[in-house]
């Protein structure tokens, strides 16, 4: 079986696939935070892994984690293979201008779209931890992007940073211009996330947007387009790329 694995900067999530599955089809799949990355032993070892392809954006440290995991849980059977990005894969040709700079993540997460929605142009945005947005033309190129604190990421930092403004709880509110600070705090967070979506679509406006990660829930109502949500993009794309290298 296969082993699908995204590392990203809060959590690490999982799907295993059967061989020939088609993409996205997975027989489970699941989701831990860092601090809880011992219990992926334990998880794994139920499956007869034979292949892992994993994306990392989480440092060394979990990296060593997911290997170290994988080992127990399959000590003779199955090595992590470390997805990279490159110049072109699954059908996305690589426009930044270093290739291999582009993180694993997004250029997974181009392919699992571009895989969704061939032959059209594409605004994949990926809202969590960070929040990327990313344009693809028709073509499968990948055109640029840009990164900026995710929604909660934003609001953290105001904690974080200032004396007297209050940590936030909910992303939730229904006013734009608010009447006290913690939805003041929640609008200017949320609605920075959406001008920068906006922005990008002014420069792609035939493009249609995907939208994932954890804030999708509430950028969404907040766009004036409609945009496809879909979940797990980054394990999507790879379950892409192991396909297709079957092939």
């Amino acid at each position: 079986m296969l082993l699908l694995v995204d590392a990203g900067n809060t959590r690490v999530k999982w799907a295993v696939a059967r061989p020939g599955a088609p993409a996205g089809g997975w027989i489970d799949s699941g989701a831990l935070a860092h601090d809880e990355l011992e219990r992926l032993a334990a998880i794994w070892q139920t499956f007869a892994l034979t292949q892992a392809l994993v994306s990392n954006v989480a440092g060394a440290a979990v990296a060593a984690q997911i290997e170290t995991a994988l080992t127990s849980a399959q000590p003779a059977a199955c090595a992590p293979r470390w997805f990279r990005s490159q110049p072109a894969c699954a059908g996305v040709v690589n426009g930044y201008r270093d290739p291999g700079q582009l993180g694993c993540d997004r250029f997974a997460s181009l392919i699992g779209a571009r895989d969704r929605y061939a032959d059209q142009a594409l605004l994949v945005v990926t809202a969590g931890t960070a929040t990327t947005v990313d344009a693809l033309d028709a073509s499968g190129r990948f055109i640029g992007g840009m990164i900026l604190p995710g929604l909660r990421t934003m609001a953290q930092s105001l904690a974080l940073n200032t004396a007297l403004l209050p940590a936030v709880q909910d992303a939730r509110t229904e006013r734009l211009l608010a009447d006290n600070t913690q939805d003041a705090i929640v609008s200017g967070c949320l609605h920075a996330q959406v001008g920068a979506i906006l922005q990008a679509y002014a420069q792609l406006p035939s493009a249609r947007c995907v939208l994932s990660g954890g804030a999708a829930p509430y950028i969404a109502p907040q766009l004036p387009f409609a945009c496809e949500r879909i979940d797990n993009l980054v394990l999507l794309g790879l379950h892409v790329v192991a396909l297709t290298e079957v092939k």
